[in-house]
């Protein structure tokens, strides 16, 4: 007995035994399996029985692209669209698929644009729009997309769990890259490669040499300025080999403006060099005056310092950057999408988006906790009792997204707790001046924030070491469904015969003052589409709303009727009308009159 389905049936099959559709039916099942090479094969079958078939070439593209072959799906999206110019599956398969090519995010907007003009009731090109803004660092424009989708739609978990990106203020993976940019991203990849390791190595060598010059002059008391010299000179070697490897020097401003902490390491790399080089030529004065004691201080400072300083200062920066909450309350509602299709990868996605979300929170509240309660201990240790309400949004977050998996987050987030608690402790009791356990509250609770500060980076650096995901923004991802795999409308032998024979038959579009109609001529083609003639008043009206009906009657049988409501496109002198959706129905009889 065959079995239907199987890829060995397939090979010993004949192909004549299923239709075009029926193969099509059989690659989406294969595809939503996880198995896009047998789902490939199936949709080169139905290719191959109906040339005219796009949503077969729809999952082509759809097959290559889970097989991480975009040079292949391309040509496959746009022959879809060319074969169906009305089809908004059609634009959205062929947007997704531009949008990583390079120089061509443009036209992948121009699409997406085009099937929500198409398609104004689904949220599919919305979520689009969304994702491409998203990834061009419009967040703006990115949330106004996604929330236009979830009003079509709102339990769409692509477009809330992205949304919830947008909120955050989150960078796509490659924020130096524009992507309107005929260049290759792994070409510019490259470059930010060559300045990241030229600013990491110069920053380490002027910062060591300043350590190890300044030591030997305060703890040996010998001079070793030459070797600072030589720092010097083998930084050059270092500098020169970096930048042959970059190569793409036009690009080079442009990336340092779109990435600001590419250009703030690069920047602060080069005043650290220059900084060094003044630091040694102070030093290598015999009678520096007194004066410039300070100068030649603050220029080691800046040698030694500079380095942490910004890292500090990024951290801070991206840990107040958005709103996590909200962002997290959008990413657990993306969690409940159970029976969709793909469930178990927004499962997936939101699981890793909660704990980074989780994470960042717990960042927020770690940063206001230490400023409170070092300016609590220094001025007013009263004051401290405000830290028993900083863990609240924290804590909240937690406890809505039922987060699991992350055996450190549960233990960082008790501490914080428990530091503020014991702070806040230690305020009330010096106000009752019980002061032995004011001061073992005090310690209890700068311990618990030195034992936060401490798995945290237990965390990271297992994370790093392990090459997973981190507890840090830069582990957040976007949720990336498949689109374009929805079946296509087709034309049935009885509504090609009803265009067929037609007597009459009837055009229906919109313009500004309402529903117009006009008398057309219509055939249908050998891909499905109806290819209409009507008078050019109703040309202009279709280029702005290009949704039509299309109306004919049957005179075989004369009380069947036929309305094909679907997507014009002007093709020379003719409309062609990819159909959306088809009705057929029979007019009443003479006993049906009353």
């Amino acid at each position: 007995m065959e079995t239907v389905g199987s890829d060995e049936s397939d090979r010993n099959g004949d192909i004549s035994d299923r239709s075009s559709r029926e193969w099509c039916d059989e690659a989406l099942t294969r595809l939503n399996a996880g198995r896009p090479e047998s789902a490939l094969d199936a949709a080169r079958r139905a290719a191959e029985l109906d040339p005219g078939a796009e949503w077969a070439y729809r999952l082509i593209s759809l097959a290559h692209e889970r097989l991480g072959r975009d040079a292949d799906a391309l040509p496959a999206a746009e022959h879809a669209v060319e074969l169906a110019r009305g089809s908004w599956p059609a634009r959205l398969r062929l947007a997704a698929i531009l949008r990583r090519s390079p120089g061509r995010s443009r036209e992948a907007v121009e699409h997406a644009t085009l099937a929500g003009k198409f398609a104004p009731e689904r949220p599919d090109p919305e979520v689009m729009l969304g994702d491409l803004a998203l990834l061009g660092g419009d967040h703006t424009g990115a949330e106004r997309s996604y929330r236009a989708a979830l009003a079509a739609d709102p339990a769409n978990p692509q477009a809330r769990m992205n949304l919830g990106l947008s909120l955050l203020r989150w960078d796509r993976p490659r924020p130096h890259h524009d992507p309107a940019w005929p260049v290759d991203p792994r070409e510019t990849g490259r470059v930010r490669r060559a300045l990241e390791v030229w600013s990491r190595q110069a920053r380490l060598l002027v910062a060591l040499a300043t350590l190890a010059i300044a030591g030997a002059a305060l703890l040996l008391d010998r001079d070793t300025q030459l070797g600072g010299f030589a720092v010097l000179v083998l930084l050059a070697p270092l500098t020169v080999r970096q930048a042959r490897r970059v190569g793409l020097w036009s690009y080079v401003p442009a990336m340092l403006c779109r990435d600001p902490w590419l250009g703030a390491a690069v920047v602060s790399a080069a005043v650290s060099v220059v900084a060094f080089a003044a630091w040694l030529l102070l030093g290598a004065v015999p009678s520096v005056p007194s004066a410039l004691d300070p100068v030649w201080a603050g220029l080691a400072g800046i040698v030694v310092l500079g380095w942490p300083a910004l890292a500090a200062v990024r951290a801070l920066a991206e840990t107040w950057r958005g709103r996590p909450l909200l962002a997290l309350a959008e990413t657990t509602r993306a969690r409940e999408a159970r029976e969709h299709a793909h469930a178990a990868q927004i499962d997936r996605t939101a699981r890793r988006n909660a704990g980074v979300l989780l994470w960042i929170l717990l960042g927020r509240t770690w940063s206001v906790l230490v400023p409170l309660v070092g300016g609590a201990l220094a001025v007013e240790p009263r004051a401290a009792v405000a830290a028993v309400a900083v863990p609240y949004p924290m804590v909240r977050g937690y406890l809505r997204a039922r987060h699991s998996g992350d055996r450190w987050l549960p233990t960082a987030t008790a501490l914080v707790v428990l530091a503020a608690a014991s702070c806040a402790a230690g305020g009330l009791l010096e106000a009752w001046r019980a002061e032995p356990a004011a001061t073992w509250a005090w310690r209890l609770g700068l311990g618990a924030l030195a034992a936060a500060m401490a798995v945290f980076g237990a965390r990271a650096a297992r994370a790093w070491w392990r090459g997973g995901p981190g507890p840090w923004r830069t582990s957040l991802i976007m949720c990336d469904l498949p689109v374009g795999a929805e079946p296509s409308v087709t034309l049935d032998a009885e509504v090609r015969q009803t265009f067929s024979y037609a007597r009459s038959i009837v055009l229906s579009y919109g313009d500004a003052l309402g529903p117009r109609v006009a008398g057309a001529v219509a055939t249908v083609t050998s891909s499905g589409e109806l290819r209409v003639i009507t008078e050019l008043e109703a040309w202009d009206a279709i280029a702005a709303d290009p949704r039509v009906a299309v109306f004919a009657a049957d005179p075989l049988q004369r009380r069947f009727w036929v309305e094909v409501r679907g997507i014009a496109q002007p093709d020379s002198d003719v409309l062609r009308v990819t159909p959306k959706q088809v009705l057929v129905g029979e007019f009443p009889g003479r006993h049906q009159r009353r």
